[in-house]
């Protein structure tokens, strides 16, 4: 199994008990190892009272980008810390496109940047995902 076959395995396997990613109306777009794409249209429950995509929303899409990607070896990952900068604000219409690259991973440890922009490729956030490894996997592999 080549390293993107693998991602995408593990992706299928997490998607299909994703039901926050998929309640939110989340599009997962593309998987390799260490890399994910999602994508969100802003509709008008993901708005704010000044009209603007929700923070909680932007970073639930970036948060959700950084699971596909350090989940994305077969081995179950979760969130250790997670910060992020908003820049700018989404609005209801646009296209947010979260991509989660990895920076660094040591052993258990892994640290993730990921970039939120909108349809015009402005940044609306930069997020960093430290993940750790847990025990399990989310499918079996064959040897």
């Amino acid at each position: 199994m080549t390293p993107k076959e693998r991602a995408a395995a593990a992706a299928k396997a997490m998607w299909t008990d994703d039901g926050a990613s998929k309640w939110l109306g989340m599009t997962l777009i593309e998987v390799d190892e260490g890399y994910a794409v999602m994508q969100l249209t802003v509709k008008q429950h993901h708005c704010n009272g000044h009209g603007m995509c929700h923070g909680g929303i932007t970073f639930s899409l970036a948060d959700s980008c950084f699971a596909f990607a350090c989940n994305s070896r077969n081995q179950a990952t979760v969130a250790q810390h997670n910060t992020i900068s908003y820049t700018a604000p989404g609005r209801m219409g646009d296209t947010l496109r979260a991509e989660a690259r990895e920076v660094s991973l040591a052993g258990r440890s892994g640290i993730y940047d990921v970039r939120v922009s909108n349809q015009h490729n402005q940044t609306i956030a930069e997020f960093r995902g430290l993940s750790r490894v847990i025990s399990g996997t989310l499918f079996d592999e064959e040897d």
